[in-house]
């Protein structure tokens, strides 16, 4: 079932799969095909490609040069859109493991210092790792919050933007920041926060040099402060009218915790919400990562203004921080994608656990009804695709959309019987993974990187976390 390398001339299908389109009318197919000529989708239908009136077309249509049709035989497989991850922490794949049994707060105090030792290399090594396996697991496009930035550790985000180059996921990286260290009341140690100034001539840097924002685009930038209780006002201010100006997107964490919302009503007399419309920080242009502790009156703010929300549901269990409203925010309107947050609070980092994890955890508070399995696969696709302002191009298998596809084998031993292939994907274990495309070229195949040595990437992580550990 090989794609066979790079994109191609001509057309690829992918033909006598399940099909689960995610478009406007959640259209799928019990037998359906796929047809991508070279980074884009041009026709989805139901039956095999050969009776379909559009091969039919492309034969009568053919002339030289035109290339050839090559089809992949997807019977027994499931096609969905690639997987969309709305909030990492790539660098701390280099510290998984560390302080489980800890509260966030504990936690961060826990790993601040590690982190302080961070430099090109680790990132770089951290990062390709971390995105390999996102792709290994059906992730496409996955967004990174990078904000830990010491002083002597050269250009991190050069070092991840590098990484996701080289394995071949699209990728949506956001210059994050810390300016209110612990001398000052915040949690971070002072070695890794930032003055304002060099906050924004870094982040004004990083949009120049790197953000891509042209509909083939596999490299976007964001503007990203870490939090309220590590960040100050100012910088909150200034970050949104500079986001704002360059036409880049805004995220940061918030409502994560009990104790940031006392953090924001101790120093603001505000909820976080209601803090974060008081700097600007409010509108479709923006999304927050978590939002598990958001009041009635939070959640109908982010309806009325477009605000979206990367629900991270494993890390937030791991950490015992709580579990997001889900129900909610979706009857609101919210818009809503899922994150798998940094791997050193989810130690498996992957998308498909976190739609598993949002639908159980959905149900074990708010009943059978709370959210269904289509709800929970629209929310690892299409809805990530539109908290991050990018489902115009991706999110859904549409004729026109970049060809950013899944392709699960479910006709093993741990799936075949599954009578429902979305109930499989999302309650059952993880499927291999038969195919995986980003624009069209193959990034995984056969359930394997297709673009980077697997072992090279876990010799390169295990140096870096050594390396980082013993400093």
């Amino acid at each position: 079932m090989s794609a066979a390398g790079s994109t191609h001339a001509g057309r690829l299908v992918l033909d006598g799969c399940i099909v689960v389109t995610m478009d406007p009318a959640r259209t799928e197919h019990a037998v359906g095909h796929v047809v991508i000529e070279g980074t884009r989708i041009v026709s989805v239908g139901a039956g095999p490609y050969a009776s379909s009136p559009d091969a039919a077309g492309f034969a009568a249509a053919r002339h030289p040069g035109s290339g050839e049709v090559r089809i992949v035989d997807a019977r027994g497989c499931v096609a969905t859109p690639g997987l969309v991850n709305t909030h990492h922490h790539l660098y701390q794949w280099a510290t998984r493991g560390i302080a489980c049994d800890a509260t966030l707060f504990e936690w961060l105090t826990t790993l601040y210092p590690v982190w302080s030792g961070l430099d090109e290399d680790i990132t770089r090594a951290a990062a390709t790792a971390g995105l390999g396996w996102l792709a290994r697991t059906g992730c496409t496009t996955s967004m990174d919050h990078h904000y830990v930035f010491p002083h002597r550790g050269g250009d991190l985000l050069g070092a991840e933007i590098a990484a996701a180059a080289e394995v071949g996921t699209r990728f949506l990286v956001t210059r994050g920041s810390m300016d209110l260290g612990r001398s000052r009341g915040g949690l971070p140690p002072d070695d890794v926060v930032e003055s304002l100034d060099d906050i924004l001539a870094a982040t004004v840097d990083a949009i120049d040099r790197h953000h891509d924002p042209s509909p083939e685009s596999m490299l976007r930038v964001g503007v990203a402060p870490c939090s309220p209780f590590s960040v100050t006002g100012d910088l909150l201010r200034e970050s949104a009218l500079l986001a704002r100006g360059s036409g880049v997107r805004l995220h940061t964490h918030l409502a994560e915790t009990t104790d940031e919302a006392a953090f924001c009503r101790e120093h603001f007399e505000m909820t976080p919400v209601e803090y974060m419309e008081s700097v600007g920080w409010i509108g479709d242009d923006v999304w927050f990562a978590h939002g598990i502790h958001f009041d009635d009156a939070g959640i109908a703010t982010l309806a009325g203004s477009g605000s979206g929300v990367a629900h991270c549901p494993s890390s937030n269990a791991r950490l015992g921080a709580g579990i997001a409203r889900t129900r909610a925010l979706r009857d609101a309107g919210v818009p809503v994608g899922l994150g798998v947050d940094g791997p050193a609070s989810n130690e498996s980092s992957s998308m498909l656990e976190e739609a598993r994890h949002a639908l159980l955890f959905a149900r074990a508070v708010g009943g059978p009804l709370a959210l269904g399995v289509r709800d929970a696969l629209e929310m690892a696709t299409i809805g990530g695709a539109k908290v991050l302002g990018w489902d115009d191009q991706i999110g859904s298998l549409e004729p026109g959309k970049l060809a950013d596809i899944a392709l699960w084998r479910v006709d093993g031993l741990a799936h075949g019987d599954i009578v429902d292939a979305v109930a499989g994907l999302v309650l059952g274990d993880r499927p291999p993974l038969q195919l995986l495309l980003v624009g069209g070229r193959p990034v995984v195949e056969g359930d394997h990187l297709a673009t980077v040595d697997e072992h090279r990437l876990a010799t390169d992580l295990q140096h870096a976390s050594t390396t980082l550990l013993s400093r």
